[in-house]
């Protein structure tokens, strides 16, 4: 104690300094370390939170991320699909198309060729009746000259039976 004495320290002084200073370490530890700690548990829970809720959100962006490729990846496709589709349905139309207006025109000329066909003959039946008529006028004449009405009329009607059954060759040039 003499050297407590010594250096000046008084020991009922440093006891109730001791006293104090446990009673304010206690009333700090109650009032304030524990608020102040409660309140750093608390902080570091929001930033442990808030880093897994970050983390969270980087690993769904790239799911979303990930998802709109997928996405985007069946849609070329189904475009591409329908691009195709497009294409075939394009080329059996051209196809089609082509096809109905081969037959129109095979028509048309199966039409025109019987049209012409039937003017032909038409036209055919009227040289033969006109053919026949002048026919008729020549030989009348002609007979005219050389027979009697009676003998003419026989030998006209049977050259003009003959010309209209066929009975003389046709020729043709």
């Amino acid at each position: 104690m003499e050297i407590l004495n010594l250096f000046g320290l008084e020991t009922k002084l440093f006891v109730a300094q001791i006293v104090n200073f446990v009673i304010l370490f206690f009333i700090l530890k109650i009032l304030l370390y524990k608020p102040i700690s409660q309140m750093l548990e608390e902080r570091s829970k929001k930033i442990k939170q808030g880093l897994d809720d970050a983390e969270n959100a980087k690993k769904t962006l790239l799911n979303a991320d990930n998802e709109k490729i997928s996405i985007l990846k069946v849609a070329k496709v189904n475009a591409d699909k329908i691009l195709e589709n497009t294409k075939i349905s394009a080329e059996s139309l051209k196809q089609k198309t082509t096809e109905d207006a081969k037959k129109q025109a095979t028509d048309i000329i199966d039409n025109a060729k019987r049209l012409a066909k039937d003017e032909f003959n038409k036209a055919s039946r009227q040289v033969g009746e006109i053919s026949v008529d002048l026919s008729k006028k020549i030989i009348s004449k002609i007979l005219s000259e050389i027979f009697t009405e009676e003998e003419k009329n026989i030998v006209l009607s049977k050259a003009v039976d003959k010309i209209e059954h066929g009975g003389y060759e046709k020729t043709t040039n």
